[in-house]
């Protein structure tokens, strides 16, 4: 029979792969960061750009803190390690606490780095700052974004951590850790790489993945990557990346 420790880490692997990389049942089931902290996340549809500002952060953090987890999970689990008193601990074990403790140091960091300001050094506010008038600021183009978001008449689609939004004038991919943001009238779409599939999974008709990389005529906002998906009849849509 497996031991504790054997067992608990097998069982602490799986949960924390599903935990980061979310799958339907963990969403089903409310393990998500963004459920977890929905209280101090909001909406999405009210405040698009404010919502994946903390949300970034807070997940950053989270999964920052799960080695820090295993470690305390261990101290339980495999108690004659004696892991509770770190001086006592094995040599292996002290370099892993160390390790699980600078990591959670190194994501507040970040965040605090981020947050100055009102968030204007995140990433996301960043490259919104490129779109911005000389007269106005980033906020104003996050407000922009926000009042789009919250039409109807969008486009979105793709799993949790890996979604394209389209709308009148943003094109937009988020992940996990980032947002990426474009202006439909400043990119050039260029197909970097296709698939060919025998079958579609809704149809019986050849499917065809497509790779489109999305560059900005501006070159200090980031190119991203989204993927698209053809059949054999039909014209290409966002797929999740």
């Amino acid at each position: 029979m497996d031991s504790p420790e054997v067992t608990f880490t097998l069982a602490y692997v799986v949960f924390a792969v599903c935990f980061v990389f979310t799958p339907t049942e963990f969403h089903s089931a409310g393990l998500t960061v963004q459920n977890l902290l929905s209280g101090w996340l909001g909406s999405e549809d009210a405040a698009f750009v404010p919502y994946h500002l903390r949300r970034t952060a807070a997940t950053l953090l989270c999964h920052s803190l799960l080695p820090l987890g295993y470690y305390v999970g261990m101290c339980f689990a495999a108690s004659e390690k004696r892991l509770y008193s770190p001086s006592q601990a094995p040599e292996t074990w002290r370099g892993f606490l160390l390790l699980a403790l600078t990591l959670p140091i190194i994501a507040c960091t970040l965040i605090y780095y981020w947050s100055r300001d009102r968030w204007a050094h995140h990433p996301l506010a960043r490259t919104l700052a490129h779109y911005a008038l000389p007269q106005s600021g980033w906020r104003a183009v996050a407000s922009s974004v926000d009042t789009e978001f919250r039409r109807i008449d969008k486009f979105a689609t793709g799993a949790p951590g890996a979604r394209v939004i389209v709308t009148d004038t943003w094109v937009m991919k988020v992940t996990t850790y980032r947002v990426r943001v474009a202006q439909q009238q400043d990119v050039h779409l260029t197909v970097t790489e296709s698939q060919q599939h025998d079958l579609s999974p809704d149809s019986n008709l050849p499917v065809q993945l497509l790779t489109i990389r999305v560059a900005s005529a501006n070159p200090a906002v980031p190119a991203f990557d989204i993927r698209t998906w053809r059949r054999a009849s039909a014209a290409c849509r966002p797929g999740p990346a």
